[in-house]
């Protein structure tokens, strides 16, 4: 197949429910940047991260023939999106994937990323690829010109002696990096906080660790905090922090529940190691369960009495319920009759209709200038 074969062959997952597109031009430009870099390269000499539907993967590893692509993703849904593409196209086996550590990325010589858009995202996989790549790495890290910014060049020189961009092409522009520092002393991630977090029952300090794709990082967000203000837990034993983030949710509902069972969970793996490190800080890291997992797609159906949610309105950039709408779905079908979904949102987005039509009667248990909270008892 030719490069722009396998492009045209791209899709989106059959589940994604928001309006992204498969491919996009900073794909396009990564992989033209790139053309130059392959010759004499070798088996597992090339790393992709955070390849959104397996574009650059597929079309390195098919049109360009290179064996052994290493892939890191940090949402599980992009993998099962590179999965699904990737099997359509009987390539399967063309790459490897794996967690964001050093280890990825030993002795690889070219790296093409898909650039986040935190800044803290962007220096952990920084660290990560100059801590153990070839000397003569080679990173290409490629985004949309209106979500890049001059901190992303200043984040990428803290591991990299060279650090210039390319030409701007279709809105999207790359930055090369080259000339990587070496292995760090310690790396900056996971990062620490002390955050004082309320109820239920009481308020409590809790210790929380926060990797560089995690949402808000260690901080409490507002929402969050009405939500953990308000929420009541009964007598629920099988409890689901539902888009965990960093882990405060589910440990508190640890701390102050010592008889439930809590899944974390999460589409991040960035996500589920941090929740995973915030547990075991605050010694309940036996009773958190952590899964890593597109909108808990994997949880048996009545398999929760309560379900805690804080859904994200952004796909990326831009606005989009989508993601929302599909959360909500998944938590009325692993609720059990009679469970209950506390859900914090942005008022203006008006989920209440959603979440009666849903998942049952909803009542909304508190409300402030910004956000809602609603309690749905499941049919």
């Amino acid at each position: 197949m030719t490069p722009d074969d396998v492009l045209a062959a791209i899709r989106t997952h059959p589940s994604d429910p928001t309006d992204r597109v498969a491919v996009d031009a900073t794909d396009r430009l990564l992989l033209d940047e790139a053309v130059p870099l392959l010759a004499g390269l070798g088996e597992g000499e090339v790393a992709v991260v955070d390849d959104r539907s397996g574009a650059l993967t597929l079309s390195l590893a098919l049109g360009y023939d290179v064996a052994g692509v290493r892939v890191v993703q940090d949402l599980a849904s992009a993998e099962a999106t590179l999965a699904f593409n990737a099997a359509e196209l009987d390539a399967a086996t063309s790459y490897t994937s794996h967690q964001l550590t050093p280890d990825a990325f030993a002795g690889v010589k070219l790296v093409l990323w898909q650039l986040p858009r935190s800044v803290a995202a962007t220096r952990e996989v920084a660290e990560a690829v100059a801590s153990s790549a070839h000397p003569d790495v080679t990173v290409l890290a490629g985004g949309r010109v209106k979500h890049m910014t001059r901190a992303m060049n200043e984040v990428l020189a803290e591991s990299f002696d060279d650090v210039h961009a390319t030409l701007g092409r279709q809105k999207s522009r790359a930055l090369v990096a080259r000339g990587p520092h070496g292995e760090r002393t310690s790396p900056t991630y996971p990062v620490r906080a002390h955050v004082e977090v309320p109820g239920p029952g009481t308020s409590r300090q809790l210790e929380v660790a926060g990797h560089g794709a995690v949402f808000n990082g260690t901080d409490l967000d507002h929402g969050t905090r009405l939500l953990l203000s308000t929420v009541i837990l009964g007598d629920a034993v099988d409890v689901v922090d539902l888009g965990c983030g960093s882990g405060i949710v589910g440990t508190t509902v640890a701390l102050a529940a010592p008889e439930a069972r809590v899944v974390a969970t999460d589409d991040s793996d960035a996500a589920v190691r941090s929740a995973g490190a915030t547990a075991r800080a605050n010694g309940v890291r036996a009773r958190v369960r952590l899964l890593r997992d597109d909108a808990a797609a994997s949880l048996p159906d009545g398999s929760a009495d309560l379900v805690l949610l804080n859904p994200p309105f952004h796909a990326g950039a831009s606005v989009d319920t989508g993601i929302a709408k599909r959360l909500i779905e998944q938590s009325a079908r692993i609720l059990r009759p009679g469970g209950t979904l506390w859900c914090v949102w942005n008022s203006h987005l008006e989920y209440k209709g959603t979440l009666e039509r849903v998942v049952g009667s909803t009542r909304q248990a508190a409300r402030d200038k910004k956000f809602t909270v609603t309690v749905s008892r499941r049919r």
